[in-house]
């Protein structure tokens, strides 16, 4: 169980059993959404903390299989997050749109999740909300654990470029994101090399018609959003930005790379976090050296660091010269964006060796004799993770699903949840 928050420093967290929970329909059930699309419903693949999640195909006479490309999410009407994240994905995530963005990029993916579509459904006398989404495999939580807490510092670097291309998007499209990390970073269920940000219960539209919000402090919102990533804005009350998007981007990356940020061991105190944090704004370099020993410090973090401090609250981020000081930490290491997302990690710390390291090594171990050559076992192989659907995890022996880990229904250590959405400008 998390740690009790301190009287005083956050609101009360509602008791999970007052949430009134969607009831599972059984499959086969047929939803029509607001433009008349019919989705048939397959068996449910994860919980939330308001409703479920299930696998869905567009209306045929054949049953949903566990090919489905589609998952759709339903949760009461009068109740849950959806309304909000709703909001987002009509705005900001309708393929077209999407689309339209990544042929003026000339990109080949984009790692926000398309709309395709939502409704209400009733059942039983009650009235339920749903939205309709693409399908997606493991979050990068699990990967991260999987990994012992550590990625590699090539697949870091890559994470973070595709991230800068993801905020940038939705950060021309009037939001910000408000609580990216690992759970929320889920990997393609067709395509291993790319990750998409999902779960937009926080998005904020910061920037209504082109104009971003103004700087105000509210007591009464201190500490939103995942503690231990959250931005020092947040810490003050203050609404998102795109700033602070990038500030909370920098400190997954770090932990990603290092383990474990210098704030973790007192989550359950916001005000330490908080200070903490100001502190490290305040000192970068030593901020760096509280999380990397001098030979394994990437120069490129703290850059990345530097850029977003200097960073208004209502300023719009370079996100070119970003993504050239990620660029350029790649290239420090002798490798490049080849787009393939590596979560192995070699003997320093930076992932796969490169070719050219490895014909340096056929070189040099040429001459040596079997006695020369080390001699120690080699790391089992880790099994394979078992098939996951948009971050959750099936049970072998039941068929049954563990719960998706949503925010709003997350065990981890936080003060808060992180589903403290600003009430207005959705």
């Amino acid at each position: 169980m998390p740690p009790k928050a301190k009287a005083g420093t956050a609101k009360k967290e509602r008791a999970p059993l007052k949430r009134k929970l969607a009831e599972e329909f059984p499959p086969g059930e047929v939803l029509t959404d607001n433009a008349k699309k019919r989705w048939k419903l397959g068996p449910p693949v994860g919980q939330g903390g308001f409703g479920l999640l299930y696998l869905a195909n567009e209306d045929s006479l054949r049953s949903v299989g566990d090919d489905a490309a589609y998952v759709i999410k339903v949760e009461p009407s009068d109740s849950g997050p959806l309304f909000s994240e709703l909001k987002f994905y009509m705005r900001a995530a309708k393929p077209d749109l999407i689309g339209a963005w990544m042929k003026s990029k000339k990109m080949e993916y984009l790692g926000v999740p398309k709309y395709w579509g939502s409704g209400f459904h009733e059942k039983g006398g009650k009235r339920y909300r749903f939205m309709v989404m693409d399908r997606f495999g493991t979050d990068l939580q699990k990967k991260f654990e999987e990994n012992g807490k550590k990625f590699p510092q090539k697949l870091v670097l890559q994470l973070g470029l595709r991230l800068l291309d993801i905020l940038e998007y939705i950060h021309e499209h009037e939001y910000v994101h408000a609580d990216i990390k690992a759970s929320n970073l889920l990997l393609s269920y067709t395509n291993p090399n790319q990750v998409y940000l999902v779960d937009y219960g926080l998005a904020y539209r910061n920037s209504p018609e082109g104009v971003p919000k103004m700087y105000k402090e509210d007591p009464k919102r201190c500490h939103d959003g995942t503690i231990e990533f959250t931005s020092i804005d947040a810490h003050k009350g203050v609404a998102p930005s795109r700033r602070a998007d990038l500030e909370i981007m920098g400190y997954c990356m770090i932990q990603w790379l290092c383990g474990r940020l210098p704030w973790e061991d007192k989550l359950q105190d916001p005000l330490y976090v908080r200070d903490s944090k100001l502190r490290c704004r305040d000192n970068i370099d030593e901020f760096m050296k509280s999380c990397f020993t001098t030979e394994n410090k990437p120069d490129e973090m703290g850059k990345f660091m530097q850029e977003v401090k200097t960073l208004g609250y209502t300023d719009k981020p370079d996100y070119a010269k970003l993504q050239g000081i990620l660029l350029q930490g790649l290239k420090s290491i002798g490798v490049t964006d080849d787009r393939k997302l590596d979560f192995t990690i070699s003997a320093n710390g930076t992932g796969p060796p490169s070719v050219k390291n490895l014909k340096r090594k056929k070189v040099v171990e040429k001459g040596k004799s079997n006695d020369e050559t080390d001699s120690s076992p080699a790391k089992k192989r880790r099994a394979p993770p078992k098939k996951e659907v948009n971050g959750v995890k099936k049970m072998a022996s039941t068929g049954k699903c563990l719960a998706m880990e949503e925010s709003v229904a997350s065990s981890e250590p936080v003060v808060k949840k992180s589903r403290g959405r600003p009430k207005k400008n959705l």
